[in-house]
């Protein structure tokens, strides 16, 4: 399998657990089974008064793939580039397709956000909106003590580039000040670098990534809940809704990526660790899209159920991006590069 289909089954996978966990997003189990069956939801339901909606999770993604191609653009003209600073930028026009205005002037150039069904609100996290609506200078990191998931449901692309963990946990920082809330999405975004790399298994990526990073201070909560699953894993102690419930609520960052590892860890296809991750009294979306990104970059787009690929929103967008992301080498870290005139035609450094 070549780089651009994990890429493609990275985003689109993400995606498509986004989709399909957000009709029973903060639904108590019982009423999704009294909803959806013994099973719970298996199909994509409306969300949105859409079918196969994504939400603000994705949305975010997108815009923070769309910052790391500008800084590449930047990167490789030898311009200044502080990579954070251009994520912060990209995600301050996400807030103007939001309706909200950004104390920064930012450029309204570019064809990502052009693409209208990228505006609708789909229940924005208010953590991200809060430090995104009171920035005064891009790069500064919010002041607040935020461990929600918000940063970590927008990293996937951050895989791509050579300093994942630095990427992720440095732009995480620019909505969640707590260091849970952006380590985890430093620590997501080198297992998921990882796994697009293809070294080793999944369980190889997360041990190999703990081994790295697992001490970094403030690490602490993120480790632990990490450390749990991966012994669930080895004594085959598979998630459940109930077993869910009892792990994790599923809201913080850590127990977000840590729901997730657990489903990606123990399933068998990419639509029973989906299926699994979403259905819970937490935050299904986000549990879905992380096991969708896991799994989506483990196996490709291919893996990908067809009933839900159909339906899913933006999906064309989705693969887009994966194909321009693809363009860019995989050592670049900010600086230098083959300048794309192609690249930069869809991303202007403004």
């Amino acid at each position: 399998m070549n780089r651009i289909e994990r890429f493609r089954g990275c985003l689109l996978g993400g995606a498509a657990g986004d989709a399909l966990g957000s009709p029973v997003n903060a639904l108590e189990w019982p009423k999704i089974e009294i909803k959806f069956g013994s099973q719970g939801i298996i199909d994509f339901a409306p969300a949105y008064g859409i079918t196969g909606a994504i939400s603000d999770a994705t949305q975010m993604m997108l815009f923070t793939a769309e910052g790391l191609l500008r800084a590449y653009v930047l990167g490789s003209s030898r311009q200044v580039c502080h990579v954070p600073s251009i994520i912060h930028h990209a995600l301050l026009r996400w807030l103007t397709t939001q309706d909200y205005p950004s104390l920064i002037q930012v450029a309204t150039d570019g064809w990502l956000i052009r693409q209208m069904e990228l505006g609708p609100r789909r229940a924005p996290d208010t953590t991200c909106l809060s430090a995104l609506k009171v920035s005064r200078r891009l790069g500064a990191v919010a002041e607040n003590n935020s461990k929600g998931c918000g940063a970590l449901v927008r990293v996937a692309s951050c895989a791509f580039f050579a300093n994942a963990f630095d990427y992720a946990s440095q732009s995480g920082r620019l909505t969640h000040g707590h260091p849970t809330g952006y380590l985890a999405a430093g620590l997501f975004a080198d297992i998921l670098q990882r796994v697009v790399d293809r070294q080793g298994s999944l369980e190889h990526a997360v041990t190999q990534s703990l081994d790295k990073y697992g001490h970094v201070p403030g690490m602490e909560e993120t480790r632990s809940l990490i450390e749990r699953v991966m012994f669930f894993f080895y004594e085959e102690y598979t998630p459940s809704p109930q077993r869910i419930d009892d792990f994790a609520g599923g809201w913080g960052a850590e127990q977000v990526l840590a729901i997730g590892l657990w489903c990606a860890l123990t399933a068998r296809s990419f639509e029973e660790g989906v299926i699994a991750a979403v259905n819970h009294s937490g935050n299904s979306s986000s549990a879905g899209l992380v096991v969708g990104h896991l799994l989506g970059a483990q196996y490709g787009a291919a893996v990908i159920p067809d009933r839900w690929l159909e339906r899913l929103q933006l999906r064309q967008v989705i693969a887009q991006v994966a194909e321009d992301i693809e363009r860019v080498p995989r050592d670049y870290c900010g600086v230098g590069g083959e300048f794309d005139e192609q690249i930069e035609l869809a991303y202007p450094a403004s």
